[in-house]
């Protein structure tokens, strides 16, 4: 079976569903609509009795560079005025969170295949996966952790532990393939021209299982998680980013990305320059040419 939606294509075969996120012309930016068929894809998936195994993976160049800043920040949608409305919010982020972790409680074992960017809002998706397998120089992490952003999944601690997720989310930095393989972050790392390869050698292992051992295997695993407080961390993160995005400082961020554009708002934000309390003022010119 292969379909193809807006932003995702779907296709199975070998006993494998393959979800790709498809708007490679912005490095698979997520968006809304992105989220909702994610989870349709998920369910189909789940309702077909020839798959044991879901693979994601990004079109092109990269997994997914995050939400759509061009849409978001710079364009403003679905961003409130100054007397905003929390669990207006919370309702859109909660239905974003829940459509990215249909990956985790999804029945059947999910891969992340990452080469390029699995970075911001592409991270949950990542880590919403029950295996990563990345290549060498692929990038992770979570750089709105510096501004405009609370990681809504809250997976980071969980994959990685208190310590290193503080080290990720203190400084919104980024590490490699080898890195994540180092932590435990990835399953494996492999250089790029052997991703693929190294991806369907790990799914040949896993759908020669059958159906139900595979269920009752990620289902044990995933309630030590929710006995760890999995649900109510998540309810917390996502509360907190919206916090984030209208806080002070937040809205400092969207006035950088409208006046200078998204570009100059990331880089600004990813070079680790000072970003201040309260917001203040705007960079300047010079600042902008600054950023190289």
């Amino acid at each position: 079976m292969t379909l193809s939606t807006n932003t995702i294509a779907y296709e199975v075969r070998d006993h494998r569903a393959y979800i790709t996120l498809n708007r490679p012309e912005r490095l698979n930016a997520l968006t809304a609509e992105m989220g909702r068929e994610i989870h349709g894809a998920v369910e189909e998936a789940n309702d077909d009795d020839s798959v044991r195994v879901i693979i994601v993976q990004g079109a092109g160049r990269a997994f997914s560079a995050g939400y759509d800043l061009k849409l978001y920040a710079e364009g403003g949608e679905d961003l409130q005025p100054p007397v905003w409305d929390p669990i207006k919010d919370f309702k859109m982020m909660k239905a974003n969170t829940d459509n990215f972790f249909s990956l985790w409680t999804s029945a059947k074992p999910t891969i992340a295949k990452i080469r390029g960017y699995a970075v911001a809002g592409g991270s949950d998706i990542a880590l919403s996966c029950d295996l990563l397998v990345m290549a060498d120089d692929a990038k992770i992490g979570y750089m709105p952790a510096r501004i405009w952003g609370c990681p809504t999944t809250a997976m980071w601690v969980y994959r990685l532990g208190a310590t290193r997720a503080k080290r990720m989310l203190l400084t919104g930095d980024t590490i490699d393939g080898k890195k994540a393989l180092e932590w435990g972050l990835a399953i494996d790392t492999v250089p790029d021209d052997q991703l693929d390869a190294t991806v369907e050698e790990l799914a040949d292992r896993i759908v020669g299982v059958p159906i139900n051992q595979l269920v009752m295997q990620k289902m044990m695993i995933n309630q030590a998680y929710d006995n760890m407080g999995l649900q109510s961390t998540q309810t917390i993160a996502t509360l907190f980013d919206g916090i984030t995005r209208h806080s002070p400082e937040g809205r400092w961020f969207v006035d950088f990305a409208q006046k200078h554009g998204f570009d100059a708002a990331v880089k600004w934000r990813d070079q680790g320059r000072f970003i201040p309390d309260g917001g203040g003022d705007l960079p300047d010119e010079a600042d902008i040419a600054s950023l190289g």
